[in-house]
Parts: structure tokens; C-alpha cells; sequence
């Protein structure tokens, strides 16, 4: 078989090298009532994996972002006129890693890297933005104990999207340290998370550290051919931890049922992040904030009051070319106490794949009434990756 871009080339001795190559060029727009931005940049990320057959390998890779249009504010830039779109110049080591891993055992990776837990709900790489989100930590699974499966996480720096040049907003450190424990039982997966998050006093007050435990549920049920039901649910609790100032406990709900049939996919939802009336809140520091609670970004932080999001999505896949996705969103935003309606969003996107390019449309529109500003988002990207 002839070899394609990007495998992993074979030197000899059980070795391969593997490059890794990821372009991407996105432009950003945001309409704000006082404020808007135009954002074009180009991100590289790019390195190699040397793996051997004994299951060790090592990756090293390198993350550059550079703007063409740079009429944001990138939170570095001083731009602080404009919008925030939160992509700026940047060099820096995305991941330095050495990983051993086993079909029959699971893995351990030490060192800078990437991690992205279940649904990225609390944990994730934030990929969306150019510059990932990393962790310097030592993370391990094993998966011996099929059907059960259990992982863990230390670690002592959360490196940020706003890179190298953001002063203390680089990386914020601390001990963190993410159990979670799987079991899959037919179609119904079952998961048990713990997430203590203690940061040093150094770091931004808005940073709580914070004992997180909970529980998921998901399932994908088929009913007839090409008919499908997909439930998700979780519950969760919060409290202070550590060297938290106050003693606070705050809940988080979440639950989805989705029907899918012939591509076509229909899912109704609500997700509540608790409050207690005092000013503490459920917050999900280490998150994928981006793929929840609207694309246009207004809830990256859980308002004082908390948050309720009633949402309904539809999404159509369609087998043409590498696959084109269409989808829709509408999200209705309240206040957990009190239940003061924050405001509405729709959100929609058109992305496909063709061979090691990939293309999207995005876009959010935000009407507020009882918190932030009516805001419009509209993105256009373009990839090549290997």
C-alpha cells in the first residue's frame, strides 16, 4: 500500500516517525453595540512523534498564530477598543511529551500536553481557538479492567489560550488532579469523575479552587434501521477546596435526548450551573467553554445569579466529498436564581472535509436582555492538516 501524507515513516530498528502538521487560517468578525473587530490570522502547529513498537514514543511540537488583520483586541495587543477575539501573536511550545501505551494495559504520558476529557465539559484542549490548551502533568488510564476503565490526571500548570506574551494570564498553576473511573454496559456508558483544582495564591482571584464530583450517563439506543435515540445526563457538586476563602457547595445539571435518522440528527437540552445567592458559582475553569452555552461566547464565565440554557439543535450529515455538516442551534438563557432571562441566541455552521483539507462557516447572533450586550459573531476557516 502506498504510503500518504502524514504516516508515519518507518527507520528501522521498531522506530517510526510521524510528522505532524496542522494549518489554519481563520477570520473572525464581531459586532458589538459600542465595539466590533475584524480578525484574520494564520496558525502552524507542527512537530514529530518518535514511536517504537515497545509502546514508548515521544512528541515534540512547536504553535504559532500570526495576524494579517489585526483590527481585535487579542487581550495582549492593547487593542482595548475593539472586541475580544481571543487569538494572539504568538510562539510557544505547545507539547513536549513521552507516552507509554499498551491495547492491553492502557498509557502514561508525562510532560506538556493535551487533555480532553468525555465531552470536554470540564475538561479540554480548547481547540477552537488558534492557541490550544495545554497541561503540564502526568495523566494515565488503564483499560485492563474492561468494562471498567479508569483514568487520572496530575497537574501543576494550565497553559492558556492567550500565550507567551499574556504575563500572569500564560498559565495558571496549581495542583490539579482529575479521577475518573468508566463503566460500558451495552449501549449505556457510565462515568465517575472527581476534579480537585487547588491554584496557588498567586494567581487571579477569579480562579476559585474548587472539589468537584459527579457522575454521566450516556446512551445510544437504536430502535429501527438507521433510527436512533441518544440520551446523555450528569450531575454534579461543587465546593470549596483547600485554601478557599469562603465555604460554599453549588450544583451542576445537565440532560439531552437526541433522535437521529438517516443523517439527520434533532436534540432538546438543559444544563443548569448553580448558584447560592452569595456569589459563588459552578465554573468549569479547565473547559471547552466554546462548545457550550452558545457559539457567541457570553458565558465562558458563570454569572453571579448562575445559569440555566434550554437549547434545541438540529444537524443534518451528508456523504459528499470527506462529509458536509450542516447545523443549528437555539439557546434560551435564565438566571438560576430568580430565573431573570438573560437573553437568546441562534447559532449555525456549514463545515466539510475533502482529503487533509477542511472548511467552516460559523455563526452566532446573541439578543441580550438581562446580561452582556446583543452580540453577532461570524467565522470563515480554512485547514490543512496531517
Amino acid at each position: 500500500m502506498q504510503a500518504k501524507t502524514g504516516d508515519p515513516v518507518a527507520v528501522g530498528g521498531g522506530l517510526t516517525i510521524d510528522p505532524m502538521f496542522d494549518l489554519r487560517t481563520s477570520f473572525e468578525h464581531v459586532d458589538q453595540p459600542s465595539t466590533d473587530a475584524d480578525a484574520l490570522t494564520v496558525r502552524l502547529r507542527s512537530g514529530i512523534e518518535i514511536a517504537s513498537d515497545t509502546g514508548f514514543s515521544f512528541l515534540v511540537e512547536g504553535e504559532g498564530t500570526l495576524g494579517i488583520i489585526n483590527d481585535y483586541n487579542s487581550t495582549t495587543n492593547g487593542k482595548v477598543t475593539r472586541s475580544v477575539v481571543a487569538d494572539p501573536q504568538n510562539v510557544e511550545l505547545n507539547r513536549l511529551q513521552l507516552r507509554y501505551a499498551r491495547k492491553d494495559f492502557g498509557s502514561v504520558t508525562v510532560g506538556r500536553q493535551r487533555i480532553n476529557i468525555d465531552d470536554q465539559r470540564f475538561v479540554g484542549s480548547v481547540s477552537w481557538r488558534q492557541n490550544e490548551q495545554t497541561f503540564d502533568a502526568v495523566s494515565a488510564s488503564v483499560t485492563a479492567l474492561k468494562p471498567l476503565t479508569l483514568e487520572g490526571t496530575y497537574s501543576i500548570s494550565q497553559r492558556t489560550i492567550f500565550g507567551v506574551d499574556a504575563g500572569p494570564r500564560t498559565a495558571f498553576d496549581g495542583e490539579f488532579i482529575l479521577l475518573g473511573a468508566g463503566l460500558e454496559v451495552g449501549p449505556v456508558k457510565l462515568k465517575g469523575f472527581t476534579y480537585l483544582l487547588d491554584y496557588d495564591a498567586g494567581e487571579p482571584v477569579a480562579l476559585t479552587s474548587s472539589a468537584t464530583y459527579g457522575g454521566r450517563a450516556t446512551a445510544k439506543l437504536p430502535l429501527a434501521d438507521r433510527f436512533a435515540l441518544d440520551l446523555a445526563g450528569s450531575y454534579a457538586v461543587q465546593k470549596d477546596y483547600k485554601a478557599t476563602a469562603n465555604t460554599f457547595s453549588v450544583d451542576y445539571l445537565a440532560g439531552s435526548v437526541g433522535a437521529s435518522l438517516a443523517g439527520f440528527g434533532l436534540t432538546a437540552g438543559y444544563e443548569k450551573l448553580g448558584a447560592d445567592g452569595l456569589g459563588n458559582r459552578f465554573q468549569t475553569p479547565l473547559a471547552t467553554l466554546h462548545k457550550f452555552n452558545g457559539w457567541a461566547d457570553l458565558f465562558l464565565s458563570t454569572p453571579p445569579a448562575g445559569l440555566e440554557d434550554k437549547y434545541v439543535s438540529v444537524s443534518k450529515a451528508v456523504k459528499l466529498f470527506g462529509g458536509i455538516k450542516l447545523g443549528a442551534a437555539y439557546h434560551d438563557f435564565s438566571s438560576d436564581i430568580g430565573s431573570v432571562k438573560y437573553g437568546s441566541e441562534i447559532d449555525g455552521e456549514l463545515s466539510f472535509k475533502l482529503s487533509l483539507f477542511d472548511a467552516g462557516v460559523k455563526y452566532a447572533n446573541y439578543d441580550a436582555d438581562a446580561f452582556g450586550v446583543d452580540t453577532e459573531k461570524l467565522w470563515f476557516r480554512l485547514g490543512y492538516s496531517f
